[in-house]
């Protein structure tokens, strides 16, 4: 590459890093907020380092969760706009990219931040702007959870986000119900999440109705990559003895004979997911002479 090229790339960069500043500055006024969210939404990907820019500007937080509070009014009762549902998710965009961030993930946690989207993630109307809405707002947790960092499990077992994704996964879109679903799996596959879910009888059986009703409804209308998720989160409760005993009951027809054969039949992962499940639960299991299992004493 030629001098010259070089000096015209390094200038561009230059100019492109001027206009990040510029925008970072026009969120704080609610005048050019808009167009600041739109234009550094586009940029989360191509700027590494607008994490830390973002964090650590004046008025910048405080100014995205303005974006988010002003739209608490328009929740309930349910009249949010296409134009409000793509502002305030512009400025959801610009969080996750904050929570996905090495430098200010611990301090976005310890700000407590997430707890200012679970009021997005409670609601119900099925109309697009809501489904947005909670699609995005679950793609900033997905985004904590994705980094297996255990000070994001531990935050979050202290909120409700488990009883607020079971809810989207039983009702949401296909789509939202996947990412409510990856997240759920995240906290399962940390030892903590494990243990807290498998604590009481409660909490296991709630996890196991959702998820059960999850298999009926994927049978009728399937989806690989939704299935994909429910049988690595039923493979991770089979590791806990006492889900494994409840499971031996509660496991879904579906998931032991052929129903998913043909949904499956490229995905040798979830297959092998499947198979693993299915020889945890024999596994210790006491039979009769015939190979029936007898019940637990």
């Amino acid at each position: 590459m030629n001098h010259s090229l070089c000096t015209k790339l390094t200038a561009l960069a230059q100019v492109d890093r001027e206009k990040i500043y510029q925008w970072i500055n026009e969120l704080s006024s609610p005048e050019t907020r808009e167009n600041a969210l739109l234009e550094l939404s586009k940029k989360r990907e191509s700027v590494t380092d607008l994490a830390p820019m973002l964090w650590h500007s004046c008025g910048t937080i405080a100014a995205l969760l303005q974006e988010i509070v002003n739209i608490y009014p328009s929740i309930n009762p349910p009249t949010l706009t296409a134009h409000q549902s793509n502002r305030v998710c512009n400025a959801l965009a610009l969080l996750q990219c904050v929570a996905s961030h090495v430098e200010t993930r611990s301090a976005f946690l310890a700000a407590h931040i997430p707890l200012f989207l679970y009021p997005f993630l409670h609601t119900v109307s099925k109309t697009r702007p809501f489904e947005y809405l909670r699609l995005t707002s679950l793609g900033v947790i997905g985004a904590l959870v994705k980094t297996d960092e255990q000070e994001v499990i531990n935050f979050l077992l202290t909120t409700e986000i488990i009883p607020l994704c079971l809810r989207i996964m039983e009702s949401g879109s296909e789509l939202s119900k996947t990412v409510a679903t990856f997240i759920l799996q995240k906290i399962l596959l940390d030892d903590t999440g494990l243990a807290y879910i498998c604590q009481t009888y409660e909490r296991f059986s709630h996890v196991a109705m959702i998820l059960g009703k999850m298999v009926l409804q994927l049978s009728k209308e399937p989806s690989a990559r939704l299935l994909k998720h429910v049988v690595r989160c039923y493979l991770r409760l089979s590791d806990n003895s006492r889900a494994r005993e409840a499971l031996r009951q509660c496991l879904p027809d579906q998931l032991k004979d052929t129903t998913f054969a043909q949904v499956l039949k490229d995905d040798t992962t979830t297959k092998r997911w499947l198979a693993q499940l299915v020889k945890n639960l024999q596994e210790g299991q006491v039979t009769d002479p015939r190979g029936i299992p007898l019940p637990s004493q």
